[in-house]
């Protein structure tokens, strides 16, 4: 038993400090918002509505924020149970003991709840959009897993098909296709379908090729980590000068390329997401939300990898913003334009819905919009008294203990600050003794 399906097919939050994020954030006090048919529906102060319809839900927001869903745009969301598992490691120790061992002890049953663990933190922090970078497909029985479970938690993701990092028998074409054909006939679904290859800094160029024609043949964006080497030190003039510089994909990290590199991606229409946290616990070089938007690119922002750094937006926000101040330098000067709180919390709503070609449906208040919302509590002490500047109060004072309600698609998924998921009880245990077994294997 999942997320309870049934809910009013109209919504009217009441009366609450609005903050809407495109085309830039703006605060909008003692503001109704109405939800119809999971859609936005209406926005305005004092919406002439007839609360005594008994197809309207009300809910007073009088005391709540009320802002998009948050996007989250890198996570390999199977890793929930590995939770801390690798904090003060470097990315070489990550990668041999995440991806190089442990990754290859995982069953299907163990990425199922990996993924329903991690999609449901993402639900019970805010995150309503997840771009699931899934590189543990070892068999098509593990792909059926992970996105039967994203599924099973009611998120709304990209689900990103990768191959294992260690594993050149699970690269399969025809696995691929047969996923895509399968579970994404539709776009309109919550679940839409990424490639999500090795890419050309790690990959030698004959197989970037093989891969890029597969996403152009199956219609799949792709999203890549990038950096400077070690297959390709300049990894996007490596895609363009092989014609595969494509609009629309996603770049991670790139905290090593050069801004001529930068200039490429803005120019082909491509997009960054970056994780602040983990590019600077595993040392992957100076900042990048200052850069990428000297640079005109569209940043979207993500937790990455819960085995060392925080899950949840709030985190990412405050390291994207703290660490944009950054002198890598040391000559007193900034390295890039100041990031204010007001593009941080862009990053992680309407911007991150652009990265993943999904701004049309998700990411801020517009009307026709997807109803994917979160509604903090104005009234908590480390947020009260919010009327000072509610945006910056929201990027660099709040919490996930804060959150009241979460919808999706208009639909609750968490009220009264608690997970509406029948089952969590079973999941949290099925996920310590997955935890266990897999630390006891090795």
């Amino acid at each position: 038993m999942g997320i309870e399906r049934h809910h009013s097919p109209r919504l009217l939050l009441r009366g609450g400090l609005v903050i809407d994020t495109a085309p830039h954030p703006v605060v909008h006090p003692h503001t109704d918002v109405l939800v119809e048919e999971g859609r936005i529906a209406a926005v305005g102060r004092g919406l002439p509505i007839d609360e005594a319809d008994t197809g309207l839900e009300v809910i007073d927001a009088r005391e709540l924020i009320v802002l998009p869903g948050f996007v989250d745009t890198h996570r390999h969301v199977w890793q929930a149970v590995l939770r801390s598992a690798a904090v003060d490691e470097s990315l070489d120790s990550y990668l041999g003991r995440i991806l190089g061992d442990l990754s290859g002890r995982f069953t299907p049953a163990d990425v199922y709840t990996g993924n329903l663990l991690g999609a449901l933190e993402c639900l019970d922090t805010g995150v309503t959009t997840v771009q699931d970078f899934s590189h543990v497909q070892y068999t098509p029985e593990h792909s059926a897993a992970a996105v039967e479970a994203l599924e099973e938690a009611g998120i709304r993701a990209v689900f990103g098909y990768g191959y294992p990092v260690f594993d050149d028998t699970a690269r399969r074409a025809d696995w691929v296709r047969d996923v895509r054909t399968k579970y994404f006939p539709s776009r309109e679904a919550l679940l839409t379908m990424a490639l999500a290859p090795v890419g050309p800094s790690f990959a030698p160029p004959e197989t970037v090729r093989e891969d890029w024609l597969l996403a152009r043949e199956l219609g799949l964006p792709i999203a890549v980590h990038v950096t400077a080497g070690p297959v390709a030190m300049r990894p996007i003039t490596a895609l363009q000068e092989q014609g595969l510089l494509t609009a629309g994909t996603l770049y991670v990290h790139g905290n090593s390329l050069p801004d001529s590199e930068l200039r490429l991606i803005a120019e082909s229409g491509g997009a960054v997401a970056i994780t602040p946290a983990i590019e600077a616990s595993m040392r992957f070089g100076a900042p990048m939300a200052g850069r990428l938007r000297r640079a005109g690119i569209p940043t979207g922002l993500g937790a990455d990898a819960v085995t060392s750094a925080p899950g949840d937006m709030f985190s990412q926000m405050r390291a994207a913003l703290m660490s944009s101040h950054f002198d890598g330098n040391g000559d007193g000067e900034a390295d890039a334009p100041t990031v204010k709180a007001a593009d941080v919390l862009r990053m992680a709503t309407a911007e991150g819905a652009a990265t993943l070609g999904l701004a049309d449906e998700v990411g801020s208040l517009g009307i026709g919009k997807r109803a994917d919302l979160v509604l903090l509590r104005a009234d908590a002490l480390n947020l009260a008294p919010v009327a000072h500047d509610p945006i910056g109060a929201v990027v660099t004072a709040a919490h996930p203990g804060n959150i009241d309600t979460v919808l999706v698609d208009g639909r609750p998924v968490k009220r009264n600050g608690k997970l509406l998921y029948g089952e969590l009880g079973n999941v949290l245990n099925t996920a310590h003794r997955t935890a266990e077994r897999l630390v006891a294997a090795g």
